[in-house]
């Protein structure tokens, strides 16, 4: 009985694994184990060889599978202990910056329109969002029979009874600002007038709120050229690419002539390409500053004259991120913003 224990407990110490412990185990207390023979024979002694025998066995037993246990244990401890030293961290260090927070698409595109626009030496107005009905529409030369100024397509503000005081209304373009910058700046002037508007209208291309975008350039000797050149310019900057453009004659009250734009476009299983194909798409209205307008402004018409544009910051932002309904905008989520695109800044902003 003692070779048997010395021969385990030298077996045991020179284990170098799990495998080989609990082949060591089967050997000696599984159920054809050696150990657990021996135990087997108890029932056929004499009670006095049992008495005698019995507790060396269970003792014999109990050392063998402490033995088993505590080499078990110290192989893991020896394998815990390699594994720290090769997958070993230091908890004091600071946690890696995470960037959760992200930019909307109409804060990106503007930021974008702004930056080309600056490049080309035009400078960014901004002014009230609550408007007089002057220079909303007077001063742009639009009549009183105008449709836009029926109350099923602008918002007017509430007037209490018996206050006769000219109607005011929610800006139905970034128009105004061309107004008040002219007054208050003169002439020559280069500007760009992003910022929100508001129409009664509500679709799947229409919010009543949304997003413009408009230019002016007054000058000496501006004509119909520079705007085209102004225009292909921007749209090839944002979109990265050489962008075709189609002028057709329109009309608008404060431009004349005027003109629609039209990129080149194609049409792939209902996603609108820019920059390639045989199809055209509008973007924008442009022309050339009614004369009207100049002097509404305070500037005189027989000097001056100038080009001017508008275009929507939300539409240019679905058809470079291929966004394909308009009201996204306002139902959006995080999860939204990162499947466009639209992930965590890592480069500063033109607000720093």
């Amino acid at each position: 009985m003692d070779d048997l224990r010395d021969r385990y407990l030298g077996l045991i110490a020179e284990a170098g694994d799990e495998a080989g412990i609990e082949d060591l185990r089967v050997r000696a207390l599984g159920k054809k184990g050696e150990i657990s023979g021996l135990m087997k024979t108890l029932g056929g002694m004499t009670p006095e060889e049992r008495q005698e025998k019995g507790p060396k066995l269970n003792a014999l037993k109990s050392e063998i599978a402490d033995a088993l246990a505590a080499r078990k244990a110290s192989l893991a401890d020896a394998a815990l202990e390699a594994r720290l030293k090769t997958e070993w961290l230091d908890v004091t260090l600071p946690t890696r910056p995470a960037r959760t927070g992200t930019i909307h698409p109409i804060s990106q595109v503007t930021e974008e329109v702004t930056a080309i626009f600056a490049d080309m030496g035009f400078s960014v107005a901004e002014g009230p969002q609550i408007e007089s009905d002057w220079y909303n529409f007077d001063a742009l030369n639009i009549p009183g029979h105008h449709p836009a100024r029926a109350e099923m397509d602008t918002f007017y503000t509430h007037r209490a009874k018996g206050d006769d005081r000219p109607p005011h209304v929610l800006r139905t373009h970034t128009s105004p600002v061309q107004i008040r910058s002219m007054e208050q700046n003169g002439a020559p002037i280069r500007i760009i007038c992003p910022g929100r508007v508001y129409r009664a209208d509500y679709d799947q291309t229409h919010t009543p709120m949304f997003h413009q975008v408009e230019g002016l350039a007054i000058g000496t000797d501006i004509t119909m050229a520079n705007l085209k050149w102004v225009l292909e310019e921007f749209l090839s900057a944002f979109f990265g690419k050489p962008v075709k453009t189609r002028f057709r004659a329109s009309h608008f009250p404060f431009t004349e002539p005027s003109a629609e734009v039209d990129i080149q476009c194609s049409w792939e299983n209902g996603t609108v390409k820019v920059g390639e194909g045989d199809d055209w798409l509008e973007v924008l209205g442009s022309g050339m500053v009614h004369p009207k307008v100049l002097k509404n402004a305070g500037i005189d018409p027989e000097k001056y004259q100038g080009f001017a544009f508008g275009l929507g910051i939300d539409r240019l932002a679905m058809l470079k991120y291929g966004i394909p309904d308009l009201r996204a905008f306002f139902e959006s989520d995080l999860r939204w913003l990162k499947h466009y695109g639209f992930a965590a800044l890592d480069v500063p902003t033109l607000r720093g």
